[in-house]
């Protein structure tokens, strides 16, 4: 069953209100693909800008292809853990990328997690070969090539939906603690530690940590938890600031 949107859907990394220039764009991906992408981006300036620009990046579980549409020799597999990282991406960028619901990645987990990208790629996949297809096209032609990588990597089983961290992503309100996660994946805790260490590099404790705070931008956090203290507490370790200070700070 394809995912509802609003089930989980992630904050945009932080771009701070005020900034001119800068575009950030998010498509949906075709139906077919719903199970496992959850958009298709696109972050650029419009002009080279007075300064350099800084994107603080939050962690959402997600894993992004990510290509640099300035060079495309640069391009990666990315996730970041449980730590806020401030992308410094000078005056003039063109990023674009898919975005893939957590868990789906069946690569190495390990080899993405805090994996930064500015560096030519070197690995095996054809990520330089679709940034290259990519580059001159707007964003609606560029999601028709990144939908047909994506189906690639799905023949190839290098991408595939996760029926754990689907239930997971389906009942975040329902889950308090890493016991409500095994129950509603109906796995033991020790199974549910082995297999979200296998398919998402996250223990149980650091996804749930991240996958709570990701959903209480879209929902009453007393849904989440236990008191503002707690939800407070979690936020900011997640992200940096306060809920009050990244409202403010950031256009979210």
């Amino acid at each position: 069953m394809p995912y509802d949107a609003l089930m989980y859907d992630p904050v945009k990394d932080g771009v701070a209100k005020g900034t001119e220039s800068i575009v950030y764009t998010e498509v949906s991906p075709p139906e077919s693909l719903s199970e496992v992408v959850h958009c298709f981006w696109e972050l650029r300036t419009l002009s080279e800008l007075d300064d350099d620009f800084t994107l603080h990046a939050v962690p959402d579980a997600c894993v992004n292809l990510l290509f640099n549409q300035h060079d495309t020799r640069i391009a990666g597999v990315t996730q970041l853990h449980t730590k806020p990282e401030p992308l410094e991406l000078g005056r003039s960028f063109h990023f674009a990328g898919i975005q893939l619901f957590p868990g789906v990645w069946r690569g190495d987990p390990d080899a993405t997690v805090d994996h930064y990208v500015g560096e030519p790629y070197e690995g095996d996949l054809a990520l330089v070969e679709v940034s290259q297809a990519a580059a001159d096209l707007d964003l609606a032609a560029k999601t028709a090539v990144f939908a047909d990588f994506v189906e690639s990597l799905l023949e190839t089983e290098l991408i595939s939906a996760n029926p754990t961290t689907a239930a997971i992503l389906a009942n975040l309100t329902e889950i308090r603690s890493v016991g409500d996660m095994a129950s509603v994946a109906a796995l033991s805790p020790r199974q549910l530690q082995r297999t979200l260490k296998a398919t998402t590099g996250f223990t149980p404790h650091d996804l749930l940590k991240v996958l709570r705070v990701q959903h209480s931008f879209r929902n009453d956090y007393l849904l989440l938890y236990a008191d503002q203290s707690h939800f407070t507490h979690s936020f900011r370790n997640l992200t940096g600031y306060t809920p009050g200070q990244f409202k403010k700070t950031f256009d979210v």
